[in-house]
């Protein structure tokens, strides 16, 4: 195969891999306001589209095989596609956290609600949805690893969110224990984002590694 060409195949791969990514983030949005709102119909919309992810997910994963078994990449051009192949992967859980998320929306049916809670959780998930973005922009735009670094580092003030909304839920069913079952999909809620946003996190790693060869924890 010509460069150009091969080239051409490795651009199909960046271009499938961000098309993905948008619709995880897309997933991601829907899901957390299908929480707040208590959209039942919505969440069950974000379950049925879960197969979309899931095929683009196997699309790459052949594509990229199939570009290592025939073209034998070598140096950055392995990188690329090993980045896309390992990323993708990422991508397909936070798709699968998103669906856990709808089937919890789904699930508390019937259960009071703390609203407090609730507002911070729209928080949550509005700085996880931030942070999945700005890591699909440095991919897309071939970001150095100082952004990767700097974008992972955000991944704290999601952890932040956690650690402070599962105190508040802990105090709310202090008050009132007949709130226990209501904090426990919260607690469950908020430790699907706090994954969501390892998992953006780990795809900066991958950016690091496409630019240094170095497989780095951040």
């Amino acid at each position: 195969m010509l460069r150009t060409q091969f080239e051409e195949e490795l651009d199909k791969l960046n271009n499938q891999f961000y098309a993905m990514g948008n619709e995880v983030l897309g997933q991601i949005n829907k899901t957390v306001r299908a929480f707040i709102t208590h959209d039942r119909e919505l969440a069950k919309e974000i379950i049925e589209a879960d197969a979309k992810i899931n095929e683009f997910e196997l699309k790459l994963e052949q594509k990229s095989l199939e570009i290592i078994a025939l073209q034998q990449p070598v140096s950055a051009d392995l990188r690329t596609v090993i980045t896309v192949l390992k990323a993708t992967s990422d991508l397909e859980r936070m798709g699968d956290h998103a669906v856990s998320i709808a089937e919890a929306t789904i699930r508390m049916k019937g259960e009071v609600r703390i609203l407090s809670v609730e507002a911070e959780i729209n928080k949550m998930g509005r700085q996880v949805r931030q942070l999945v973005e700005s890591v699909l922009e440095l991919y897309l735009h071939k970001g150095d690893s100082d952004q990767a670094y700097d974008i992972a580092a955000k991944d704290e003030l999601v952890n932040q969110y956690f650690e402070q909304i599962r105190e508040l839920a802990t105090e709310e069913i202090k008050k009132d224990p007949d709130l226990i079952v209501t904090g426990r999909d919260y607690f469950q809620v908020i430790s699907y984002l706090e994954r969501i946003g390892d998992y953006a996190k780990n795809i900066c790693e991958w950016v690091v590694y496409l630019n240094t060869g170095k497989i780095t924890e951040l």
